[in-house]
């Protein structure tokens, strides 16, 4: 029988306990690197499907999703005309918290430039895309939000007609698709009595001008609705994404629009590269490094009590020594029991994870090539933890049998 397998037999209480504290180990350091993962596909979810070949935003900024974008909605009729354009689209994107039946609700409200845009590039697991322009949303399924709930935002009431699943942003919360001018709506909804102190500051303002005094009909216009007020810019939009005819040269497009100094270009490809090295990067360095910490921990505990469990048998080690037994196999049988809790402990946190990961509140995605780069590493440290068992079974001298 090999020796190894005998030698757990006899210590199978810590073996067992110490395989599980490993394999708990392991499953966290499985799970950081799924979280990183599932980092990577939230934050590029909404780029990827969009389906937009350029992003034109606000001048000197890096987007909607890396900062505050704000930019003129008709630039959007600018945009059509130029040569090997296609289409253009207004987006609006920006995150609130409301509470909703006495529960707070924090979502990502996506403006869908309507009616070109009715939401049919959403996955839709239940529902229908939006069908009019105004008080209706598709919601994900993470929002808590049942087909035909009435939620109020700011002054209105909104219907959810479409669910989605896994449609998140980049921090986790769920995304909410509204018509563009209803995401404005709800961005820029403020109380009555914000918007009357405001009329009456535009009439003193007005009042203390010539021309206010010399045109009195002013007055009436500037207590009014701002919509009305031909001096204020027009609504303002995060973005304008911009699709291209088949065959246009992007970069030729890209340049032709870069020469606008109010805007900025950036392909998909761009917009994608400048979120995974913002706020993602942070984060993945963060989660690296606490699992190369967790992987050391590992490695000092095997070692630890393959050291204990090496002192435990330091007569039987001299036993075989003295019967002549080969260094290589007190060696091995060190080495296979390393080996043997560090197999068993990864395929524990394996199994552990396939129902622990799906209950994590943030996605998490586990590839193959993660998996093996990670069993690599615990085969690593499994012989790392069993030099400190070897060094002290080859320092034992054969007569320290004769002693005991």
């Amino acid at each position: 029988m090999n020796l190894a397998v005998r030698d757990i037999r006899h210590n199978v209480g810590r073996f067992a306990l110490t395989t599980v504290g490993i394999g708990l180990l392991l499953m966290i350091v499985m799970g950081m690197g799924g979280i990183y993962r599932g980092l990577i596909y939230e934050a590029t979810l909404l780029v990827d499907q969009v389906g937009a070949d350029l992003w034109v935003v606000q001048g000197s900024t890096r987007g909607p999703f890396a900062e505050v974008s704000r930019i003129p909605a008709n630039l959007e009729d600018r945009v059509r005309a130029v040569p090997g354009v296609a289409g253009a689209r207004r987006f609006v994107s920006h995150t609130i918290q409301r509470e909703h039946r006495g529960q707070p609700l924090r979502m990502v409200v996506q403006g869908l430039s309507w009616p070109e845009d009715k939401g049919d590039w959403v996955s839709l697991v239940a529902g229908r895309a939006l069908r009019q322009a105004h008080y209706e949303l598709i919601a994900d399924r993470s929002l808590g939000l049942p087909l035909g709930e009435k939620v109020k935002l700011g002054k209105d009431t909104y219907e959810v007609v479409g669910l989605t699943r896994g449609m998140v942003g980049s921090g986790g919360d769920g995304l909410a698709f509204f018509t563009v001018s209803d995401a404005m709506a709800v961005q820029f909804d403020v109380p009555g009595e914000a918007t009357r102190l405001e009329r009456a500051a535009r009439l003193v303002r007005l009042e203390n001008l010539d021309l206010g005094r010399v045109t009195p009909l002013l007055s009436e216009r500037v207590v009014g609705p701002a919509n009305e007020l031909p001096a204020l810019a027009p609504p303002l939009v995060s973005a304008v994404l911009v699709t291209l005819q088949d065959g246009a040269d992007p970069a030729r497009v890209a340049a032709t629009l870069a020469t606008w100094p109010d805007v900025t270009i950036y392909s998909t490809q761009q917009q994608k590269d400048l979120l995974l090295s913002g706020m993602v990067d942070k984060a993945r360095r963060q989660l690296g490094l606490f699992r190369v910490l967790l992987i050391i921990i590992s490695a000092i505990i095997m070692a630890l009590i393959l050291y204990t469990l090496t002192l435990d048998k330091i007569h039987d080690i001299a036993l075989l020594k003295l019967i002549g037994a080969r260094n290589g196999v007190i060696i091995g049988l060190i080495l296979q029991q390393a080996l043997l809790m560090g197999v068993l402990g990864y395929g524990l946190a394996w199994w552990l994870g396939q129902y622990a990961f799906p209950r994590f509140p943030r996605l998490v995605v586990i590839e193959t090539p993660d998996l093996l780069m990670l069993g690599g590493i615990v085969l690593a440290i499994s012989m790392l933890a069993s030099l400190l068992g070897i060094w002290k079974a080859m320092s034992v001298e054969p007569n320290k049998v004769l002693a005991a």
